[in-house]
């Protein structure tokens, strides 16, 4: 059977499609690099925008109009609009993310322990999603109230994945292959993900941290990067960051801020404040020279003032990150903050972003403008023929500067030290170097 996966959203639904891969191809299954002329489809669909939610719609349009046989639809959107979703043309069956892990078992009509024997070598997802970093769930759910958040309403409780399992998914991305080949199948980065990451654990018996379980990935594992996905900012401690002295994980820490106004984070339900964010940052820094620092940003939130929004956007300008994201209020029907007072008009809301948006980037720009000269390993993430000219790469440094060169051959899926020439657009312009990478 050929099998199309799709995914929209966070890095959490990527790292579940890749475990649908695995399964579909241990049970004989091929993956195809798109819905034309699949017997199934598979869509993870989100929710947590009324763009991501739209996205997914589009993604069902898209696979009826390629002919699918089977469009099976999974994810946040599907979850909280089953009876929608069951109505898009093609749909045959609507997964709840309750069903989610025995997806594919289901499907087969095969029992769940028939993938716990030895995984097939792994391989990277066809077409537009080829990936050279692994996605591994180690957490789902979350006990957080953020009053804006539907993502809680979708995916339920917090609920952590016990290390065995998380270091199988690893064992399978990297495979048995020592550090250092150039095997294309082998994953060179993992990025560790869950809906509240900085919380598993918690529901263990006995009780771990995720400290715990990032020193038990290193120890077990020889990949050549560890990339942690986003992480609550009350999760951490001052020795947590002690973790960054095993060089192989990634100096870029997202932590999400939402507001730099005290009152607004209170509306939110966050459970930080302007201070202990900006102490936390701090100690980030000191502890992990020239970390990268980014953030999510929600512009006209609920009752946010003028004056309001004034002294968040000083408070990001202050933070001086090194990335992030803004996003314009959407009020999600089910979430507390859909009912509040004070609803901020659009026109508003969309000028409020904007404003954000150039503050991130200006800092964007300075952290990234004191790396210029600099040489630094770079995993070639795409590869782009060019015809005669040779080829394209692009591809990421550990604190996830963006970087592109000009080579004669296709290095996809390689580390390698690059020098930093110049800066175009947001992004490097790089020099394949023998230098050793700086720091």
């Amino acid at each position: 059977m050929k099998v199309y996966l799709d995914s929209v959203g966070c890095r959490l639904n990527q790292s579940e499609i890749e475990a649908f891969a695995r399964q579909f191809r241990a049970a004989g299954h091929s993956l195809v690099p798109s819905p034309d002329g699949a017997d199934l489809v598979v869509v993870n669909t989100c929710t947590v925008t009324t763009a991501a939610a739209s996205d997914s719609r589009q993604k069902l349009r898209q696979a009826s109009k390629a002919g699918a046989r089977q469009v099976v639809v999974t994810g946040c959107w599907s979850t909280l609009e089953p009876e929608e979703t069951a109505n898009f043309p093609g749909v045959t069956r609507v997964v709840p993310n309750a069903g989610k892990d025995s997806l594919v078992a289901d499907l087969l009509q095969l029992p769940v322990e028939a993938f716990d024997h030895e995984p097939v070598a792994r391989e990277p997802l066809p077409g537009a999603r080829l990936r050279t970093r692994a996605f591994i769930k180690a957490q789902d759910g979350c006990d957080n109230r953020c009053t804006f958040c539907i993502t809680t309403l979708a995916r339920g409780r917090g609920r952590s994945r016990p290390p065995s399992e998380v270091l199988a998914d690893i064992r399978y991305a990297c495979g048995a292959i020592s550090n250092g080949s150039s095997d294309p199948r082998r994953a060179q980065e993992i990025v560790l993900t869950g809906v509240h990451l900085g919380s598993w654990g918690d529901d263990l018996n006995p009780p771990q941290r995720l400290s715990d379980l990032v020193r038990a990935i290193l120890a077990a594992s020889d990949f050549p990067r560890l990339r942690l996905s986003s992480l609550e900012p009350w999760d951490l401690d001052e020795d947590f960051f002690s973790l960054w002295k095993d060089e192989r994980l990634c100096r870029q820490l997202h932590l999400p801020l939402q507001s730099g106004n005290a009152a607004t984070l209170r509306r939110m339900a966050r459970k930080t404040t302007p201070e202990a964010y900006a102490r936390l940052v701090e100690t980030a820094r000191r502890a992990i020279p020239r970390v990268a620092i980014t953030t999510d940003i929600i512009a006209g939130f609920p009752g946010e003032t003028e004056a309001e929004f004034t002294e968040s956007l000083a408070f990001v300008r202050q933070m001086r990150f090194a990335g992030g994201h803004v996003f314009t209020y959407s009020a999600r029907p089910g979430t507390a903050a859909a009912r509040l007072p004070g609803q901020v008009p659009h026109a508003e809301r969309r000028e409020r972003n904007a404003r954000l948006r150039a503050t991130l980037a200006k800092s964007a720009q300075a952290y990234q403008e004191a790396f210029l000269g600099a040489t630094l390993p770079v995993l070639w993430e795409t590869a782009t023929a060019l015809g005669p000219e040779g080829w394209r790469l692009s591809g990421l440094t550990d604190n996830y500067l963006r970087v592109q060169a000009a080579t004669q051959a296709p290095l996809w899926n390689q580390l390698m030290p690059v020098r930093l020439a110049r800066l175009e657009q947001g992004a490097f312009w790089g020099e394949l170097s023998d230098e050793q990478p700086a720091a």
